[in-house]
């Protein structure tokens, strides 16, 4: 058979097809294979997880979840928050179709992964959140030019940003946020034209860098993050060419200059943060960028006046202009703003009188105008939509009487309207406003009498300084929640009520420059959390109660200018000042206070008298009278004196004597010194004799911790070392110790009683504190069938938070020179029997003796789980890493885990931060063991508040005064930033003085 030529090409043409099919499908089916074995390679390197338990040789891999397929081959792999540890398959890349990476989010360890360099078409690469170390590489430009996404960000990257990345040419997004990077960053990095998205936030960038960049070149760059990385200089002209912007975070850094008026012109703008700098001059007046909704500008020193512009900007929701230089009025315009739903203004120099309608048309929650000298009334309509949490007006010249509609503000959680010229009396429902935390009123003209009912939730109570008049009511009883009463200086009548005994938290209880008569009540035996008592300048009378002796931690009495009559009674041994002068007392006053130190305390009471001239009192013994007998029974009364005088001598030498001989039998030589630091009722004889095996309850790496019984109390006895050949460090720790609790009064660090030493051992002894440190109640350790850890609730937990956050405060800020601890954590937090914290362990202890200047150690020393990560780094002591490790034990405290949380590669600032940053609920984390819907809002502020202190940046943590005032303020909403986890939130710790803090 003869087949035509025709007939032949398209017989051909068939074969052809067919051929070709049956190859490609082969080759497809081939690849697949390839691909689905060499995923079920990677989950045998993985170990297994039980995370990949569907990854099986029956199902098809382009249909599990961690996989997306293209035309049949896999494209992308998804592997983030799985608790990987191990490190990048190295043969990841025999996925050759891959474009897609994500392994962020794990614990993966090592350098970066460099096999990654053999994916040749990867277009997106994400890193983020792991434990990876080393230097970013210098030929990152390896991953290829399709790059587009690149985040290396929460990882442990240190050194430069190199100057290759900028040959990543079509890189849209770079984040490299919260690594350790600390030196420059490459100016070839404006060569990426396409970059859209630039984040080197919270690094510790080379000292005093400026900006390298062509920022004319980043026209399409939309986001502009560079919070926190130490940029100096000012803020370039041609910022007003990246005409695509959106968003710009600059702040926490040492910007200088003025802010340039091109700024404020780019129309895409909608978030500005330029807060803590040095920015100073005007605010631009020309504002076109009308779609602001986030400024600030707070922390700067800039002047001049609130622009009239901001009126146009119908978006803006957050305007704070904060701790600055600005005069001027408010423009009335701005309380016109439909958005506006919080405003700060507070610590600036602006005047006038504030405009009539915030509030009125914005749901307004945050009014913060404090430290201004603004006049008139208050706006009438600042609650008007019932959302207003925090009303800081403090230190203005406001007046006349607060709206009537704040009676009805059931939202408000901070009422701070002290020190201005208000008058009137309170709305009545102000007083029981059920989320109301902070009541403070003070100096003011308030008039009227105190409700029997006060809002639940009151914490702090301040209406010193008003006209207050009346008694104070018996239903001061249900004030539960009252730690500061604070009612001086106003016009309260009738006898102090004993259910003001009844309140269990009240640290401060101030009722001076009053009329109050009576006595005092019978049952102050309750207040064993008062620290601070004044009834001075009263009508009080009676005696003074025996039992204010026993009161726990009180460490600041006056009862000065009233009535109080009989003897001075046993008073608390931590008392820090006292004050009993002009009252009617009589007797002689207790030894311990037979010094100097109290020359002015006692004055006024012609009754009283001392055995030292010292206090300015009569001498309790005046001395022999001659009687008419004359002088020769004076000369005989002389040498009577004499013979006693030698007979007791002798005495004493041979009771020295026989000492001496018994001493040396035990084996304690006479070489022992003992240095007090208050007044003792032991010898060092009992103490070394009482060291034994059975009263030891501790021992630590620097020593071990005994108690033992001194008659009347125990004390705590720390044994530092017991050779001759005594090591430098330990002698180093142990005269750091002494130098800093010798000298240190404070009621939340753990009291230094005496030291004793000879040449071969050093003795601390402490006030022994009978529940003993704090992680054995946080952790289970404690002895069960005594106690356990449901005794240690959520409000035991935030006292002693308060506690550690007073004493640290105290080192810190009102020592000089200042005190850095190095080594806080829960087994260095002492509790006493009602749980109040005492700091204890100072032998790492570093004097800050020039506060501005970071201090370097030469070795890092501290626990893990604890140190701050420049810490560890470069070994820079400053009070910053003493706030990381108080973070970490709010974390403690809050969700129940040990420091040490997670693997050897993390920590539980590492797991707080990691489920933070990923979006997981605060509720979810914290400890369900004490987790109740009452306390469910505290322990949330409490774990951001850790939060905060553990950022990887020192300059990012709050001081310990602001920690201590947003503990103490609970209630006080914390803010955040739409970036880098960022809190804002009130900056009364930074008060020109201590009457908010105090």
């Amino acid at each position: 058979m003869i087949i035509p030529v025709q007939s032949c090409v398209h017989f051909s043409c068939h074969i052809f097809l067919i051929l070709s099919f049956f190859l490609v499908h082969t080759s497809s089916q081939s690849l697949s294979d390839q691909e689905h074995a060499l995923l079920l390679k990677i989950k045998q390197y993985l170990e297994d997880p039980l995370f990949l338990s569907h990854w099986n040789s029956t199902s098809s891999h382009c249909s599990w979840p961690e996989i997306t397929c293209t035309t049949g081959s896999v494209t992308s792999l998804t592997l983030s928050h799985s608790n990987i540890t191990k490190i990048i398959p190295p043969f990841i890349c025999d996925l050759t179709n891959l474009t897609h990476l994500d392994f962020s989010f794990n614990f993966i360890p090592g350098d970066f992964p460099t096999p990654l360099y053999n994916c040749s078409k990867l277009e997106y690469l994400d890193l983020s959140g792991n434990n990876f170390d080393g230097k970013v590489p210098r030929d990152i430009d390896h991953l290829g030019a399709n790059l587009q996404y690149l985040n290396l960000g929460s990882t442990n990257f240190y050194g430069d940003v190199p100057a290759s990345i900028g040959n990543l040419k079509q890189l849209t997004q770079l984040k490299l946020q919260f690594c350790l990077l600390n030196g420059t960053v490459a100016a070839e990095i404006d060569s990426l034209s396409n970059l859209e998205y630039l984040d080197l936030s919270s690094n510790f960038l080379f000292p005093t860098w400026k900006l390298p960049w062509n920022l004319t070149k980043f026209n399409k760059l939309k986001v502009f993050y560079l919070y926190g990385t130490n940029l100096v200089g000012e803020i370039p002209e041609n910022i007003g060419d990246m005409v695509a912007l959106e968003k710009l975070d600059v702040s926490k850094n040492g910007l200088t200059g003025g802010i340039p008026s091109g700024l404020f012109l780019l129309k895409n703008l909608t978030s500005v943060y330029l807060f803590e700098n040095g920015l100073s001059g005007e605010i631009p007046s020309v504002v076109e960028a009308l779609n602001l909704v986030n400024l600030d500008l707070a922390r700067n020193n800039l002047t001049g006046k609130i622009p009239d512009d901001f009126g146009k900007l119908q978006q803006l929701s957050w305007l704070s202009l904060s701790l600055n230089g600005l005069s001027g009025v408010i423009p009335e315009s701005l309380g016109n703003l439909p958005a506006l739903n919080d405003f700060r203004v507070f610590f600036n120099k602006l005047s006038g009188t504030l405009p009539p309608d915030f509030g009125r048309y914005s749901k307004l929650k945050t009014f913060l105008i404090a430290s201004n000298s603004f006049t008139g009334k208050l706006p009438e309509n600042l609650c008007y939509h019932g959302m207003l949490l925090n009303l800081s007006i403090y230190e203005n010249n406001l007046s006349g009487e607060l709206p009537e509609s704040l009676g009805n503000c059931s939202s408000l959680l901070d009422l701070k309207v002290h020190e201005n010229n208000f008058s009137g009396n309170i709305p009545s429902g102000l007083w029981t406003s059920f989320n109301l935390s902070n009541f403070m009123v003070s100096h003011n003209k308030f008039t009227g009498v105190l409700p029997e009912r006060l809002s639940w939730n009151v914490s702090r109570f301040e209406i010193s300084y008003n006209q207050f008049s009346g008694t104070i009511p018996s239903g001061v009883s249900s004030w539960t929640n009252l730690v500061v009463f604070d009612a001086s200086k106003n016009y309260f009548n009738g006898s102090i009520p004993k259910e003001l005994t009844a309140l269990p938290k009240l640290t401060t209880l101030l009722l001076d420059q009053n009329q109050l008569t009576g006595t005092l009540p019978s049952d102050i035996i309750s207040w064993k959390s008062l620290v601070t008592l004044n009834l001075s300048q009263n009508h009080l009378s009676g005696q003074i109660p025996h039992a204010i002796g026993q009161l726990p931690v009180l460490s600041q009495l006056d009862l000065s200018e009233n009535e109080f009559s009989g003897q001075v009674p046993s008073l608390p041994p931590r008392l820090t000042n006292l004050n009993l002068s002009y009252n009617h007392l009589t007797g002689r006053i207790p030894r311990e206070f037979e010094n100097s130190v109290y020359a002015s305390s006692f004055l006024g009471n012609s009754g009283l008298c001392s055995d030292t001239p010292a206090l300015n009192l009569a001498l309790c013994n005046s001395g022999l009278k001659k009687t008419s007998k004359g002088s020769s029974w004076s000369i005989g009364l002389v040498i009577c004196l004499v013979v006693v005088v030698a007979f007791l001598l002798a005495l004493l030498a041979s009771l020295l004597f026989i000492r001496y001989q018994r001493k040396r039998k035990q084996g304690l030589d006479n070489s022992w010194k003992l240095i007090s630091f208050q007044r003792v009722n032991f010898t060092e004889s009992t103490i070394v004799s009482s060291m034994t095996e059975q009263n030891i309850i501790g021992r630590g790496g620097y020593g071990t911790v005994y108690r033992i019984d001194v008659g009347s109390d125990y004390v705590a006895v720390k044994k530092i070392w017991n050779n001759r050949k005594l090591d430098k460090k330990l002698e180093s720790s142990f005269r750091a110790e002494v130098s800093i609790l010798s000298n240190i009064r404070h009621t939340n660090i753990v009291r230094l009683i005496c030291c004793i030493s000879n040449e071969d051992s050093m003795l601390l002894v402490y006030e022994y504190l009978e529940n003993h440190s704090l992680d054995k109640w946080l952790h289970k350790t404690v002895k069960p069938g005594s106690v356990n850890k449901v005794v240690l609730d959520w409000p035991k937990r935030l006292k002693i938070a308060i506690g550690v956050a007073q004493g640290l405060s105290y080192m810190h800020h009102d020592c000089s020179p200042p005190v850095v601890h190095r080594d806080i954590k829960t087994s260095n937090i002492l509790l006493d029997p009602q749980f109040n914290a005492k700091v204890a362990d100072f032998g790492l202890a570093k004097l800050l003796i020039k506060p501005e200047q970071l201090n370097t150690m030469s070795a890092v020393i501290g626990s893990f789980g604890y140190l701050a990560p420049e810490y560890v780094h470069s070994t820079r002591v400053s009070e910053k890493i003493d706030v990381f490790s108080f973070g970490v034990i709010l974390l403690e405290l809050t969700t129940g885990k040990e420091a040490s949380y997670g693997d050897q590669h993390s920590s539980l600032s590492e797991w707080a931060w990691h489920h933070i940053l990923i979006g997981d609920n605060v509720e979810e984390l914290l400890d369900k063991d004490v987790m109740e819907a009452s306390y469910l809002d505290e322990m949330c502020t409490v774990f951001k508040l850790g939060i905060m202190c553990t950022a990887t940046l020192p300059t990012s943590r709050p001081t310990m005064k602001d920690a201590l005032h947003i503990l103490q303020s609970l209630g006080e909403p914390l803010f955040y930033g739409e970036k880098n986890f960022g809190y804002y939130y009130d900056a009364t710790p930074l008060l020109k003085n201590s009457k908010e803090t105090s």
